[in-house]
């Protein structure tokens, strides 16, 4: 008959396809059933953190939710930064954890439901009769309220027979939020016409909008107001009309791109948070800017906008092209304007006076060799502005900072795991510095396994926890405690059969290009050990210092 835990399994298994994690205790049984009874693909990693990210990952690539899994107590206590990021980032995602035996806690236990609460996850404890039915219930809530949730089999029921798995309805996710009201109404008639009046119309579209999938309607809002549009660093892509796009909001923008946006007169976002640093720390429009919000946040998440309504991207981008309508004439600015000329980034020196790689021509370089059909998975680090100014991605689901939201590092390589699992056509590139890289070597095994010849690292190795000392080092505090000796990532990647090269020069990156003519099939995992300098200081390290000094 069928234990607890493959009622667990074989529920799931019903919505969820991949899953992540590390064998222990709590979960053997769990996975027995997941590998013998389901058709759901099970994908090892070597340190439980790596399972929440590699779910984490999977879900912003593919747009599929997929769970984690590891043992209780040590296991699952390894897994709570992961969580806290996909909380941070309203990631939906199941973790199935073993949990102390209804008896009672064992001296190896811990308050598991306590310590996932602290970070902002919600717990389902499965139990004998109800395993199928707290299972959807589970996948439900992530869904609904877009967050990971912690599904926990209870160590002395977890191999008990449950009988037939039951039949378990569908998980029932709310259809998109609509603007509801006169005043949510009235602020639509006044966005619409304030569109209509405007000289320099401007739309900003996040992630939000993506996930609405609101990019249609958002082209049509921005062909009918004649608008330039931008996005925030993870809605990058998200509107059709790559000519008349200014890229990336915030520290990753080109100055140029940045200055157009401060002369917008009207300016409209769409599902993105304004966090402080897609703001500028406040200074991305102009004090004459009239600043609208389109959200499903409660209120408007920054002090500078006008006017806010509560309501689902696509449906709001809908309702204010049926307001405004074709006959309206639009905007003649973007036709105005050099728009690429105002992307334009600094081209770099190939090297910099401390004789290591200029790291802007070294990621220029790169992304005129990357495959196009790329997704770029990203750590935490000062690195972080390389790839955001340099390797231009089609689609928001392309480019991926899982760490960011919750301010860690240490979660790349899991990350290349659910993204080459999401994305199984793809090359998946991960931009890593050497501070995180060696935070998460455990799972540079499981990328290099899993990605196989369409993976791709790319270690800016400086030798350095490069934030730090640019904010902390520059103030005059010992360096000693941000420094890190060399690390040759190139042998660490040969040891677990992946390709390792050391780049020190431009012509270094020469291996790439071959690479990428090559069959994937037989092909190794690559692994680019860019030596680079600190001294360069990426543009939004430099808002970041000139705010905090």
């Amino acid at each position: 008959m069928p234990s607890v835990s493959a009622h667990v399994a074989l529920t799931l298994a019903q919505h969820i396809d991949a899953v992540f994690g590390v064998m222990g205790n709590g979960n053997a049984y769990f996975l027995d059933a997941i590998e013998t009874q389901t058709d759901a693909v099970f994908t090892a990693v070597r340190h439980e953190q790596g399972a929440v990210v590699a779910a984490d990952a999977h879900f912003r690539a593919s747009g599929r939710i997929a769970a984690g899994t590891s043992t209780y107590g040590a296991g699952f206590t390894n897994t709570l930064t992961a969580l806290a990021e996909a909380v941070q980032a309203h990631v939906p995602l199941v973790l199935v954890v073993g949990d102390e035996p209804t008896s009672g806690p064992r001296p190896w236990d811990v308050d598991q439901i306590a310590l996932a609460s602290a970070v902002g996850a919600r717990t389902y404890t499965v139990g004998h009769a109800d395993a199928a039915a707290t299972t959807v219930i589970a996948i439900e809530h992530a869904l609904t309220y877009r967050v990971p949730v912690v599904l926990a089999i209870p160590y002395d029921v977890a191999s008990r027979e449950a009988g037939p798995v039951p039949a378990a309805p569908a998980p029932r996710i709310p259809a998109p939020l609509a603007p509801r009201g006169e005043f949510a109404e009235g602020t639509l008639d006044e966005i619409a016409e304030a569109l209509r009046e405007a000289s320099r119309p401007f739309l900003l579209a996040g992630r939000g909008a993506w996930l609405a999938g609101a990019g249609t309607a958002l082209g049509e809002l921005a062909a009918l107001t004649g608008a330039l549009t931008a996005s925030s660093a993870l809605g990058r892509g998200v509107f059709p009309e790559a000519q008349f796009d200014l890229g990336v909001t915030g520290g990753f923008g080109a100055d140029g791109a940045m200055e157009l946006v401060r002369t917008a007169d009207v300016a409209v976002v769409f599902g993105a948070s304004l966090n402080q640093f897609t703001m500028r720390f406040g200074e991305l429009f102009a004090p004459g800017t009239r600043v609208f919000q389109i959200d499903i946040a409660p209120a408007a998440t920054h002090p500078h906008v006008g006017g806010f309504v509560r309501a689902d991207a696509r449906v709001a981008a809908e309702a204010l092209v049926a307001r405004i309508g074709s006959a309206s004439s639009s905007s003649p600015w973007r036709e105005t304007v050099d728009v690429t000329a105002a992307r334009a980034y600094d081209k770099g020196d190939d090297l910099t006076p401390d004789g290591r790689l200029d790291p802007r021509s070294a990621a220029r370089r790169i992304a005129e060799l990357l495959p196009s059909d790329r997704v770029v998975v990203s750590d935490g680090g000062h690195f972080i502005g390389w790839a955001n100014m340099y390797w231009p991605v089609e689609a928001p689901d392309r480019m991926m900072m899982v760490g960011t939201a919750f301010q860690s590092i240490g979660q790349g390589w899991p990350s290349v795991v659910g993204a080459a699992l999401a994305r199984r056509e793809s090359t998946v590139v991960l931009t890593s510095g050497d501070g995180g890289g060696l935070m998460a070597i455990a799972d540079l095994e499981s990328a290099v396994r899993a990605a196989a010849g369409r993976g791709i690292a790319v270690i800016w190795n400086d030798a350095a926890y490069g934030a730090e000392v640019n904010l902390y080092g520059l103030k005059g505090l010992a360096e000693g405690p941000m420094r890190i000796p060399e690390v040759d990532f190139a042998a660490f990647g040969a040891a677990v059969g992946a390709e390792g090269v050391v780049v020190k020069t431009l012509a270094d990156l020469d291996r790439l290009a071959t690479w990428t003519q090559e069959d994937a099939a037989t092909r190794r995992f690559l692994l680019l050990d860019l030596r680079i300098s600190g001294d360069v200081i990426a543009p939004y390290q430099q808002e970041i210092i000139r705010v905090n000094s």
